[in-house]
């Protein structure tokens, strides 16, 4: 169990006067004990407590390490599962709930008067993780790195005759080769208008000169996710328009990176990046919030957008990505991901944001 995010979760629980707490997402388990468990069906469940009465429950189908830094309450298909986490509760208190916990098991334990009451805490673990500790920073960083290398490579798979499925389809193999383990979201490879469909299917599309080339891509490299966008074209920009439109989407992502501090409202980054393309005028084109937190999901609690009035803080990761999508003719969309650090920000990605013609 890793004890320095297990107190910090606590101390959140403890700010929600709250004793204890459910948790059931396999990844925010992963994410203490350093073990991942795909239950299928069947009950997993790790408890937390403010008196330290830790315990883990899970089924005896599943292998874990002998040491997993918490106690295991083993159970089998046949044993009352809901009976053992009950007799673990402080009767008469609350009792936290993250997200994902199945109402076939919530249920059940509610019938049995458990806790005094059940309150959905996740935001108590999700705070938590959207702050990145020095491990999980160099990890992310790696990620990115692997991203970058292989964005250079997609790029040299963008040729004459070629179809965005024909793109997509060796990206895996790609990234394995570098070093990741697998996609942190299906590629999405996007030639001319197509690339105006912000979740677009490579399909079998051919590319065409003058096409513009969106690649959306991430990967995942010991358990954490990179996400990257970068939009290049083939050959020629057949609209000089689109090469404004470029510009301004660059000009955006600029303009939020270079804001980019603890403390700083992401309200006011989504604004800043916002305005430049309104003040181009094309603000009914950008269709989408300016980024999503990230780590070991693609998307995880938190975004950069007008309705977010939290700050940045130490350690947060999460994308900046403006576009300019227009229907039927060209979409610009780029995006890397940044680290929130104690005096700025750090770009995640290297790979480089100028207009970029593949010959």
């Amino acid at each position: 169990m890793n004890t320095e995010r297990l107190q910090r979760i606590l101390q959140k629980l403890k700010e929600k006067n709250l004793s204890q707490m459910i948790i059931s997402d396999p990844l925010a388990i992963y994410y203490l004990t350093g073990r991942l468990i795909d239950p299928g069906e069947r009950l997993l469940a790790l408890y937390i407590s403010q008196s330290g009465n830790n315990r883990i429950f899970i089924n005896n189908l599943f292998t874990v390490p002998e040491d997993l830094g918490v106690e295991k309450v083993r159970f089998s298909d046949t044993d009352d599962s809901i009976a053992l986490l009950a007799e673990a509760l402080t009767p008469g208190e609350a009792l936290g709930i993250d997200k994902i916990f199945p109402a076939r098991f919530l249920l059940p334990l509610m019938e049995r008067a458990s806790a005094s009451s059940y309150v959905l805490s996740s935001v108590c673990v999700d705070e938590v993780r959207a702050c990145k500790d020095e491990e999980e920073k160099e990890k992310m960083r790696a990620s990115s790195r692997v991203n970058d290398a292989a964005m250079a490579r997609f790029r040299e798979m963008v040729h004459e005759g070629v179809t965005e499925k024909d793109v997509a389809a060796h990206m895996l193999e790609i990234y394995q080769e570098l070093g990741a383990e697998a996609y942190s979201f299906p590629p999405l490879v996007g030639f001319g208008p197509n690339a105006a469909n912000g979740h677009h299917e490579p399909d079998d599309t051919v590319l065409k000169d003058g096409d513009c080339v969106l690649i959306d891509v991430g990967c995942k490299r010991e358990g954490y996710c990179s996400d990257m966008t970068r939009t290049f074209f083939f050959r020629k920009v057949r609209d000089p328009k689109h090469k404004e439109i470029y510009e301004i989407v660059r000009k955006a992502v600029e303009t939020a990176e270079s804001m980019l501090k603890p403390g700083v409202p992401l309200c006011d980054v989504d604004a800043a990046a916002r305005k430049v393309i309104e003040d181009a005028g094309y603000g009914p084109n950008f269709t989408h919030r300016l980024g999503h937190f990230i780590g070991l999901e693609d998307h995880e609690y938190g975004d950069v957008s007008l309705a977010n009035h939290n700050v940045a803080q130490v350690g947060n990761v999460f994308s900046i990505e403006p576009g300019i999508y227009i229907e039927g003719e060209v979409g610009v969309r780029i995006e890397d991901l940044v680290m929130i650090t104690e005096d700025g920000c750090e770009i995640l990605n290297s790979y480089p944001k100028e207009l970029s013609i593949i010959e």
